[in-house]
């Protein structure tokens, strides 16, 4: 008899739910819910640019909307029932954590929150916390080394406990309501459980956002303490051990399962990041790098378990157990990259529709030879992730002229992220992970040939697409399909499962010769670039213009604003 799992995928502007048949991995069905929050489901504030949030609402609204309309587009098929629904799995964006009181429910349901930007959840791209996250990566760099040891060695403003920090002072009437913080990833697992009150926290989120290691927990009270009693608190509030993927949170609660047409007590899957979901569903293993291709990027490989594995500098995270079980995490990087291309079509782009729309533009970027533009550009508009771990540094294109054209800086523009890709591969490499091949996904793997044969070109790899255009929704069905179980119609192993369930297309870009001799070219000139602007070693007097042009920035807006790093 054929079973079919969910795989629920909470975006940076949208909630997806997949319907998938266990046996093959088919997409039966899939509905997808937009935020009706803020603009394109963000909220915003023109006078705090750095500030990006989401309304819990649309997170129990999108869940109930998507996985109704995903059951009955599966209803047309023949042969399925809603009882042969037998797991669930969860992945999000994060670091996104919500305040909520001790029933686990957020303050922003709260009438005397409702307007407060700071009892929402604050999403991953939220940077407002930039100048918390140098707090604490100073600190832990004196008493608590090991911590950053696991996280790249820089913490991130895009972080639980940066932002934690940054709420306490800027919003201390709401972190004193709060109970605790959770993150969006274990949150929607403990909803539809019944364990909000007391959820579990999964490993991913717990490892790669907040320094939390099977070592040692979660940061220890004393160290949080020193950056501000209120963190301490909130340590108190989290348990000392964190799940993977392959655990359950728990079973589908009766009120939920009559809510969403379910059976009730099928086992919901601990949840976890979309892009190390998004790895899973690409079908991810030792010796593959999975890049995760949409607003930004992730970059995701697994190495074995070994306790002699070389920490690398840069990373987002060194956790056990975060992307399979059994298996080192590693994660990487950009803060930006179809953000990138958006920006220039809404924002810059000239001519209109015909002229500046992401289509017209890509027509004639294709026309161009690799360096035929003359620009080259840093990739950096929403900070670097992976490797600097630098959310004040910001974007620029070089080479300009009054003859340049949208085209052309639309190339640059993806040829900047490309090599910032590049600079992630071969940190990777430089410490010892073995990359044999590049799986792509994603909405722009699937849309944009040039895209991704840019990469190929600047990559000097050939690069694979994965077969299903929802990995993030597809790791987390298959999240579902192996908590439920081979004897129930799912699966022991994550092996078994993406034996079953992915695989890639057939097309395949394989790199240019000629292109590559370029991009070498153009690629150590970015290299040089990146190195003066984004290191203190590469500087040459240039490592504190972004932030100090960030700093006059927030001041001509009238923020009170710490001065910038070295300023």
């Amino acid at each position: 008899m054929p079973t079919y799992v969910i795989g629920l995928d909470f975006g940076t502007n949208t909630v997806r739910a997949l319907v998938a048949d266990t046996r093959t991995g088919e997409e039966v069905a899939a509905c997808v819910w937009p935020y009706a929050h803020g603009e394109d489901g963000v909220v915003l504030d023109e006078a705090q640019p750095d500030l990006a949030r989401q309304h819990p609402k649309d997170y129990v609204q999108g869940l109930e909307e998507s996985v109704k309309g995903a059951l009955a587009e599966a209803a047309r098929t023949p042969g399925f029932k809603p009882e042969d629904i037998i797991g669930i799995g969860v992945d999000t964006t994060g670091s996104t954590p919500l305040p909520v009181d001790a029933e686990g429910q957020p303050l922003a349901f709260q009438d005397r929150f409702a307007q407060e930007p700071a009892a929402l959840a604050w999403l991953w791209k939220d940077h407002t916390a930039h100048a918390e996250a140098a707090e604490i990566t100073e600190r832990a760099e004196s008493e608590r080394p090991a911590y950053l040891a696991k996280c790249g060695g820089i913490y991130s403003s895009e972080w639980y406990w940066s932002k934690l920090l940054h709420a306490v002072r800027t919003a201390p009437e709401i972190f004193e309501a709060a109970h605790t913080w959770v993150e969006l990833a274990d949150w929607i697992p403990a909803i539809l459980t019944g364990t909000a009150d007391a959820p579990r926290r999964g490993i991913c989120t717990a490892g790669h956002k907040a320094m939390f290691h099977p070592s040692w927990g979660y940061p220890d009270e004393e160290f949080l303490g020193a950056l501000h009693p209120g963190l301490a608190e909130v340590r108190r509030t989290l348990p000392d051990q964190a799940f993977h993927i392959g655990q359950a949170a728990g079973g589908l609660t009766p009120e939920w399962a009559e809510r969403l047409g379910l059976p009730p007590g099928i086992p919901v899957a601990m949840g976890a990041l979309d892009a190390h979901l998004g790895a899973v569903g690409a079908g991810i293993q030792p010796g593959v790098l999975v890049k995760i291709l949409g607003t930004s990027s992730c970059d995701i490989a697994v190495a074995p378990l070994d306790p002699g594995f070389t920490d690398i500098p840069g990373l987002c995270g060194i956790v056990p157990e975060s992307v399979l079980p059994g298996c080192l995490g590693l994660e990487a990087g950009q803060s930006a990259v179809g953000d990138v291309f958006d920006w220039f079509v809404r924002r810059i782009a000239p001519g209109g529709p015909e002229r500046g729309s992401h289509e017209a533009l890509t027509q004639g970027a294709e026309k161009l030879a690799p360096g035929e533009s003359g620009l080259l550009a840093l990739d950096w508009f929403n900070g670097n992730r992976t490797v600097l771990v630098d959310q004040r540094l910001s974007g620029g294109i070089i080479g300009l002229n009054l003859h340049t054209t949208g085209p052309e800086i639309y190339r640059a523009l993806v040829e900047s992220t490309a090599m910032g890709a590049r600079v992630i591969l071969e940190r990777f490499e430089e410490y010892g992970v073995s990359i044999e091949r590049v799986v792509n996904c994603g909405g722009i793997s699937v849309k944009n040939p040039m895209v991704m044969q840019i990469y190929a070109d600047v990559l000097g790899r050939p690069l694979e697409i994965s077969r299903s255009s929802q990995t993030c929704a597809l790791g987390a069905a298959m999240a579902g399909a192996v908590v439920a179980g081979a004897n129930n119609g799912g699966y022991d192993t994550f092996e078994s499962a993406a034996g079953a369930m992915t695989g890639v297309l057939d097309q395949v870009f394989v790199p240019e010769p000629g292109a590559v001799n370029t991009y070498d070219r153009l690629y150590s000139l970015y290299k040089r670039v990146h190195d003066a602007f984004g290191t203190r070693e590469g500087a040459s007097g240039m490592y504190d213009i972004m932030k100090e042009l960030l700093h006059i920035r927030d001041q001509a807006r009238g923020a009170s604003v710490p001065p910038p790093e070295g300023g």
